[in-house]
């Protein structure tokens, strides 16, 4: 039974608080780790760890949500995974060795698993069935926004104070959202109670999604297979999920109800929906990269550059579903949204080692209104034949597979960076010789330029040497960006098709029997 007039607001208010705060965490944590790794006296590799950990305990959690609410009461289940998440959160900032915050990351992110797909089935059967589209709508500001202002938001706190402060910011945040729960969310039934416990089926769906999600995480900066964990990591990802599927298929109670891939509007759905992750996330990696690491942006400055992108999806949002309820095709406005996503990066491949903040606000606001043509109707497609108890099981595997898909889009446009690079690198040496007259001149510069300021011959070629070094790889690392763009541009392209298999409906936002 939907809810009316001001509690309904103060639950969507609420769910969407619980979801910003697992969301933002995903990303936060990533520029502390200079600072994190200074104090606690930990490698880089090491540190890596607390984001790998998070992620990894995410996503095995995201498909067991479903279960895991109707089990225990959807209600229950949210509330204990805000105060633990809350909790762990000031276990993480009183941290004093990295074993200790590493562990209590990974239980962060068990916590973490059940906001987000337990706050979309709430805000589901909160609205009333006409208005799905809007409060999907509303889901999504959390689901896309978090993950891009994290960056701007750690930014400023390191800025003004230290690293612990990235997690105890969640504290008043977490007290508020557990609050509104208890007070304001009704209480649905323990289904599940009393049944057996597919135990098999969770070590599985752990092994399985956890060594597939570490095997991404860790997969480029271990060289990939020539890592004989990482081939292991691979070889028990894949047949731990062959074995779990068919274990979900053959028992009486399963963890993850498969069967919902009988609606084909959800099986499409999760292809969209790993896409969608793919550039959702993978855009947000390259881009703080190329502007810190070739432009010399601060992270403030490049969160701050995401900032306006973001500001044009919360404002879209709610537009978006208004344009759902009146019943405009889903897959009119995600087409429109790839085809934003792929100018969007086609804009940023043309970037040059001059390229300001000025250059980039027209891009990052045309990806800021294409995520948000994209994540609502995407959602509502995959979801629109789901009912009842299908509803949470649907949306832990659709948030998985968006979690899975920028995962693998990180994975795969590290490994592209790593490749292009070299082959960037090799084209532009061969220009490096005494037949290429503008290399020589260059190079002659650069010599009378350091004898002037009082360099022997001798010491101005070393100089001069190292200079043509720098800027080698410099053009290097922009050629490598620009690929990276307009790879991720071409595959939000090319899956538009994807879209079209998918049903239409008149009122696609509105999920069959919601209640």
């Amino acid at each position: 039974m939907a809810e009316v007039g001001l509690k309904k607001w103060i639950i969507t208010f609420t769910v969407i608080t619980a979801s910003l705060l697992e969301l933002i965490d995903t990303t936060i944590v990533n520029v502390a780790i200079p600072q994190i790794q200074g104090n606690l006296g930990a490698t880089l590799e090491d540190v890596a760890w607390l984001s790998t950990g998070y992620a990894v305990a995410n996503v095995i959690v995201l498909p067991m949500s479903g279960w895991l609410g109707n089990r225990f009461g959807r209600k229950n289940y949210f509330l204990t995974s805000i105060i633990v998440f809350t909790l762990v959160s000031f276990l993480c900032g009183n941290a004093t060795s990295l074993n200790e915050l590493i562990l209590f990351r990974v239980i962060q992110g068990l916590a973490g698993g059940g906001l987000i797909s337990t706050a979309q089935a709430i805000l589901i059967e909160t609205w009333p069935r006409e208005d799905v589209g809007i409060a999907t709508a509303l889901f999504g500001l959390g689901a896309v926004v978090g993950p891009t202002v994290g960056p701007t938001i750690g930014g400023y706190i390191l800025d003004v104070s230290s690293w612990p402060w990235i997690f105890y910011v969640n504290i008043p945040v977490g007290i508020l959202a557990a609050y509104c729960t208890y007070s304001f969310v009704r209480a649905t039934p323990k289904e599940g109670q009393g049944q057996p416990v597919d135990w098999w089926g969770i070590a599985l769906l752990a092994i399985a999604v956890g060594s597939l999600q570490t095997l991404l995480e860790k997969g480029e900066s271990e060289d990939w297979f020539a890592t004989p964990y990482i081939t292991a990591l691979a070889a028990t990802s894949v047949f731990g999920l062959l074995l779990f599927i068919w274990r979900e298929m053959s028992t009486d109670h399963p963890i993850v109800n498969f069967k919902i891939m009988r609606h084909r509007s959800f099986a499409v759905g999760m292809f969209t929906s790993f896409i969608l992750g793919f550039g959702l996330y993978g855009s947000v990696f390259i881009f703080p990269v190329f502007c810190q690491n070739l432009l010399g942006f601060s992270a403030l400055q490049t969160g701050e550059l995401l900032f306006p992108g973001g500001l044009c999806t919360i404002i879209m949002m709610p537009f978006i579903g208004i344009m759902l309820k009146k019943g405009i095709p889903a897959q009119f406005m995600a087409t429109f949204g790839m085809l934003a996503f792929f100018i969007f990066c086609w804009m940023l491949s043309k970037s040059t080692l001059q390229s300001g903040t000025g250059d980039f606000f027209l891009p990052l606001v045309i990806r800021g209104i294409g995520m948000a043509l994209l994540f609502v109707p995407l959602t509502t497609l995959a979801i629109q034949d789901l009912k009842g108890p299908e509803i949470g099981q649907g949306s832990g595997l659709n948030n998985m597979m968006r979690q899975l898909g920028g995962s693998f889009g990180i994975a795969a446009l590290t490994t592209l960076i790593h490749i292009r690079s070299g082959f960037h690198r090799s084209n532009l040496l061969t220009n490096l010789n005494e037949y290429n007259q503008p290399f020589v001149d260059r190079f002659n510069g650069l010599i009378k330029g350091f004898m002037a300021k009082g360099q022997t011959l001798f010491d101005a070629k070393i100089i001069a040497a190292k200079a043509m070094e720098g800027i080698v790889t410099r053009q290097t690392m922009l050629l490598t960006y620009d690929d990276a763009y307009w790879i991720a541009g071409l595959i939000m392209l090319f899956s538009i098709p994807l879209l079209y298999l998918q049903k239409f409906k008149k009122n696609a936002n509105i999920p069959a029997d919601v209640h």
